[in-house]
């Protein structure tokens, strides 16, 4: 650190800077003495907050190299300017922290308080309040990639959105006719699938919507591609969104948001065929169905001719079997059948059945009968019992039974009439209207 505040003046402009990092000494012997000399050594020569502020900025800036420093994010903000402010920390200490935003808007995963992250940058000062602060110019997460950092941040986020649900999944159709695929129509994806395609089926339309699938505009590509397939008419069957291998930061596009949800808004079923094995995209799980290379997805959506042409020829002979056994036991039935008498004589077999309806016949004749004969008996018996009590029978032998005229109620005491009223004797063999002139009541009665 030099000895002293060595100052520059500039005397056209009026702007002090300091003068080069060397001893008082060596200085002397190098600068003009009319150009140099000490400011703020004394009151004379006393310098503003803004030029002490300048100072040391300049002094950092000379003096200070670029590095990466480990810290925690925490108070971390955006404004509308897109820049990032924070504050980057360790157990002891804290610093403010900025990043522009073109520095910004290459990250490839979010920035969230608690994230544990290297920087890479240079210290500055911000002369206006006399602080000093970290500018960063790049930025990964500790321990962890960027964008394995982004694909967590990005698929937890899509979880709680039920964008990989199980239920929410198409079945693909069993045999499609019009097949639509999302990829870069000069890449070897199409040629591959459309190769084993001519194979396995023949007599399939397929329409390759084209997009790049790797690089800037790749995944607005792939989603412009997805959201047209679902407007073509007739509609497609089944659409395949895909390319071949590369790295991760190659497919990366499919690890994008945009063509993760253009997937699930899809109204037909897709497949996701991005050329990987080992590594799984957020269009693998958004997609209906996954095949790990478009040449699989040629072989999940569609079935190989001779294969199935193989099933139906053991089914024929199955079925044929099956009938032919049926047919034979048939034919069996049919013979024990027909060998019963019923059919073998059949005569024989109507002639009991009309005997049988004449026994049932006189059965039923000789019954009738005797319930006639037996209803006649007791009706006999009735009617002889009727007789008996009929009053009729009782005036045969000179009784009789008298009533007041137009029927008014039999007469059965002396007081029941007076004189002058009309009565009716009815007689075996008539009746008698007679007027009562006296009545009499014995002593017995009184």
């Amino acid at each position: 650190m030099p000895s002293g505040w060595l100052w520059h003046e500039d005397e056209e402009t009026g702007k002090i800077t300091p003068a080069s990092s060397v001893s008082n000494t060596e200085s002397s012997r190098k600068r003009d003495s009319s150009a140099d000399r000490k400011i703020g050594a004394d009151t004379e020569h006393a310098i503003s907050v803004s030029q002490l502020n300048q100072w040391i900025k300049n002094t950092l800036d000379r003096t200070l190299y670029p590095v990466w420093i480990e810290a925690e994010i925490s108070d971390l903000a955006q404004p509308s300017s897109g820049h990032f402010y924070m504050t980057l920390k360790d157990a002891q200490s804290t610093i403010r922290g900025v990043m522009w935003r073109t520095a910004a808007q290459r990250l490839p995963f979010r920035l969230e308080d608690g994230v544990s992250v290297l920087c890479f940058g240079s210290l500055d000062v911000y002369s206006p309040r006399g602080t000093y602060q970290f500018i960063v110019q790049k930025m990964q997460p500790k321990g962890i990639g960027p964008l394995q950092l982004a694909f967590q941040q990005l698929h937890a986020k899509l979880s709680r959105e039920g964008l990989f649900d199980p239920d929410r999944k198409k079945a693909l159709p069993p045999f499609p006719r019009r097949i639509g695929f999302v990829t870069s129509p000069t890449g070897a994806a199409i040629h591959d699938f459309l190769e084993v395609l001519r194979r396995r089926w023949r007599g399939i339309e397929v329409i390759v919507i084209p997009a790049k699938v790797q690089g800037e505009g790749a995944a607005e590509e792939i989603a412009k591609g997805i959201r047209v397939a679902g407007r073509i008419d007739p509609p497609l069957d089944v659409l395949i969104v895909g390319r071949g291998g590369g790295s991760i930061e190659d497919l990366w596009s499919f690890n994008e948001e945009v063509v993760v949800r253009a997937l699930a808004a899809c109204p037909i079923p897709t497949v996701s065929a991005v050329g990987h094995e080992i590594d799984v995209t957020l269009s693998d799980l958004a997609a209906d169905v996954r095949a790990l290379t478009p040449t699989e997805a040629a072989e999940r959506i569609l079935p190989d001719a001779e294969e199935l042409n193989g099933i139906l020829d053991r089914t024929k002979r199955h079925l044929l079997h099956l009938v032919q056994n049926q047919l034979l036991a048939s034919k069996r039935r049919l013979e024990q059948i027909s060998s019963r008498p019923v059919l073998s004589t059949p005569e024989q077999s109507l002639h009991r059945l009309y005997q049988r309806l004449d026994e049932l016949q006189l059965r039923m004749e000789r019954g009738l009968d005797r319930g006639i004969e037996n209803h006649k008996q007791r009706m006999i018996r009735t009617i002889a019992t009727l007789e008996a009590l009929s009053p009729l029978r009782v005036m045969g032998r000179g009784y009789s039974v008298t009533r007041k005229a137009e029927g008014r109620g039999v007469v059965r005491t002396v007081g029941s009439v007076k004189p002058g009223d009309w009565i009716e004797t009815i007689l075996e063999d008539g009746t008698i209207l007679s007027q009562v002139q006296e009545t009499n009541q014995n002593e017995k009665a009184l």
